[in-house]
């Protein structure tokens, strides 16, 4: 039985063919398009588990094929293939939610542990959620409202608003940092030491009104990260 759908966009016949010989000798199944166009409209039709995507193209170029396709197929994982003076192109890639990227030219056995890697993580991906219920707080992801029990109303500001979601999504899993510099900020972690994330969580506990001392909202995991807490409400599950 085959490992996994595999859509490989890639514009350059010996590179493209290259990629197909090892994915499909590991037991994948591959798709092929030769330019951005054809594989947009291959990614978004057809039933494929993961993307490999250049980001130069004829036709269309890979950064816009996934700014669409996060929209019309926000769980589909995608790695990108990218050339080593693309470092620009490769934070841009993150930012618009690439899971992975990898440097031509790259090894075989490089490419197939990176696949292997996002479709683990990819494996369970929780859907959206839009709605949260947690210990008498109720937070509404599209206005980036928190109305507490007595009355009061707060606003997220909009990054705190993400981790959150980010957070409410993934519910009973603890969520390293660079997870979340990775999947929320769209950095990538690689080599980057930063308070960020932290100072981040530390602002979202306070106007959750979390405890800091003792948080039961937005638990520190020691040693993995962040985790929801609190009833849960909801935020297990996407609203459609």
């Amino acid at each position: 039985m085959p490992l996994a759908r595999v859509l490989v966009v890639e514009d350059d016949s010996a590179i493209r063919r290259g990629v197909r010989d090892a994915l499909e000798f590991s037991g994948y199944t591959v798709l092929e398009a030769a330019d951005g166009k054809e594989g947009f409209e291959v990614a978004s039709s057809a039933d494929i588990d993961i993307v490999l995507l250049d980001i130069y193209m004829p036709k269309r170029d890979g950064l816009s094929v996934l700014a669409e396709l996060r929209r019309v197929r926000p769980a589909l994982p995608v790695i990108f293939l990218t050339a080593k003076g693309e470092a620009e192109d490769r934070v841009k890639g993150l930012r618009l939610g690439a899971d992975d990227y990898v440097v031509k030219p790259f090894n075989a056995g490089e490419l197939l542990a990176r696949v292997e890697a996002v479709l683990r993580r990819s494996a369970e991906r929780p859907k959206p959620v839009h709605r949260l219920e947690l210990d008498g707080r109720v937070v509404d992801f599209e206005r980036r409202e928190v109305a507490f029990a007595d009355g009061r109303r707060v606003v997220l500001a909009q990054r705190e608003a993400e981790l959150l979601e980010y957070l409410a999504a993934n519910q009973g899993r603890a969520i390293s940092r660079d997870e979340l510099l990775k999947r929320v900020w769209g950095v990538d972690p690689r080599g980057v030491q930063t308070r960020t994330v932290d100072m981040a969580i530390a602002r979202l506990r306070e106007q959750l009104g979390d405890d800091s001392a003792k948080p039961t909202v937005i638990v520190t995991v020691r040693g993995k990260g962040y985790m929801l807490g609190g009833d849960g409400g909801d935020g297990g599950e996407g609203v459609p």
